[in-house]
């Protein structure tokens, strides 16, 4: 099939999707819940199956990993469905203005209708399973767009969806760059895109030629901010955690760390001896995980030699070999105080490269975080608690952590979304369920009402009575 048809296709099943919906425009409960539930069970009996497919991907994922960030998140966003959906898709009481009592006001959520789901390469899983338990919570109908780049997790998505739901319900479509841009430029009700900024430009051009709402999840260079007095072993240990999570490879990922400048040399060894306690056997550890391919590879190891050639020195953190070429596995380093002129400075790593810079006051710090663009997650470690809202006020970020990293994408009761250049929108539970809902406002009037006082031809009550209800 070639890529005309394949555009062909995607036009084809949108229309059927579409027609669905007109037939079912408002499924109760009761549909809602089945199909949350057959997405549970979806996971729930394929879980090694999915392992396998990440970790061939990958070319060498821990399984643990592919549990802790993509099967316990997936069923939990999916429980959190199931648990408030019904209550979420309740009319919500909303308050009519004295003046036009005794009429009554509320708003209906309603579903929009198709939802394009993108979904990146890093946690093809988790990124695919989070909005679609929001979609189909709401009642609306998904197209998924996985990643080209894990073709064997695609592929057997691809056919555990085709087995638990029509085609009418859930569609996964595969294919590379082109059907990509097809499907982003399609008219659906609603995009949610997750990705890099570069590409989430393209998407939203395209989403706009259909006046297409969008959701963009999208990424940057998150800072941890260590704050004077902090533990450092504490932070690094947080910090480390957090950065290593898939080798780096995850948007939320700490991107650079900021530390009093009197605790830089001791930031540099905890963080090497977090990595070595972490992953003993260093870059042969089965629980390290692999860069996903050469392609990233290559660019994170153009990364370092522009470090080296830019006078900064990578500090290794594991024993022994720092990388295997044909495996393409990287060993983590530390840039230490390096110039903004670096590209590590200026792009989101997105692997497992850590610059560490010092400051001198916490204003500096805050300073140096606002000088960039809005990062998607901000890791601030500090035990003053009035400093440390002080931060969370004086910065502007998508998501933060305090005294932790990543761990509040993992809250259901947060919303998840970046601010700017990291993206728009946002997701997870309720939140989610607003997202990919047309909150309809609804005014219904009473039979007794004074709407005739203010109808032509206007009479002097009329005047008076606008005048009082200027004044109250």
């Amino acid at each position: 099939m070639d890529r005309n048809d394949h555009i062909l296709d995607l036009g084809t099943l949108l229309e059927a999707q579409r027609s669905a919906h007109r037939l079912a425009p408002f499924p109760e409960w009761d549909v809602r819940r089945d199909r949350l539930e057959r997405l549970r069970r979806l996971i729930a009996d394929n879980e090694a199956a999915i392992e396998d497919a990440i970790d061939a991907d990958f070319g060498g994922r821990p399984r643990i990993e592919t549990q802790v960030a993509e099967l316990f998140p997936s069923l939990a966003e999916i429980r959190a469905a199931m648990r408030g959906g019904r209550r979420w898709m309740k009319p919500r009481h909303a308050w009519v203005s004295k003046w036009f009592l005794p009429a009554r006001a509320w708003v209906m959520p309603r579903p929009v209708g198709v939802v394009g789901i993108i979904v990146p390469w890093n946690y093809p899983l988790y990124l695919t399973i989070g909005p679609l338990a929001c979609a189909l919570a709401a009642g609306n109908r998904a197209m998924i767009k996985p990643s080209e780049y894990t073709p064997s997790f695609s592929a057997l998505l691809q056919r555990l969806v085709a087995g638990s739901f029509s085609a009418e319900e859930i569609a996964v479509v595969t294919g590379g760059p082109e059907v990509a841009a097809a499907f982003a430029g399609l008219p659906f009700d609603h995009l949610l895109f997750t990705g890099s900024g570069g590409v989430g430009r393209k998407v939203m051009a395209a989403a706009s030629a259909n006046l297409t709402p969008v959701t963009l999840e999208l990424g940057g260079k998150s800072p941890a901010v260590i704050a004077p007095g902090y533990s450092i072993e504490r932070a690094a240990a947080r910090i480390m955690t957090g950065k290593l999570l898939n080798a780096g490879q995850t948007c939320i990922a700490p991107d650079y760390v900021l530390v009093p400048r009197d605790a830089l040399a001791a930031f540099v060894d905890r963080a090497r001896a977090q990595a070595q306690a972490m992953y003993p056997a260093g870059l042969a550890d089965a629980d390290y995980c692999s860069i996903v391919d050469a392609r990233q590879y290559e660019r994170l190891l153009g990364y370092l030699d522009d470090a080296t050639a830019g006078g900064v020195q990578p500090v290794e953190l594991f024993r022994g070999p720092a990388r295997d070429d044909a495996a393409h596995r990287l060993a983590p380093v530390i840039l230490v105080d390096p110039p903004q002129s670096l590209v590590a400075m200026k792009n989101e790593i997105f692997g497992p490269i850590l610059p560490v810079l010092p400051y001198d006051r916490p204003e500096d710090a805050v300073a140096f975080v606002n000088a960039m663009a809005h990062p998607l997650a901000l890791y601030w470690f500090d035990d003053d608690r009035r400093r440390a809202e002080w931060a969370l006020k004086q910065t502007h970020v998508g998501g933060a952590c305090i005294n932790e990293t990543l761990l509040h994408v993992a809250q259901e009761e947060l919303p998840f979304g970046g601010i700017g250049p990291s993206g728009m929108g946002h997701y997870h539970g309720k939140w989610g369920f607003d997202t990919m809902s047309k909150l309809t406002p609804v005014f219904r009037q009473s039979r007794l009402n004074g709407m005739a006082l203010f109808m032509p031809p206007y009479r002097p009550i009329a005047r008076r009575l606008l005048g009082l209800m200027k004044r109250f």
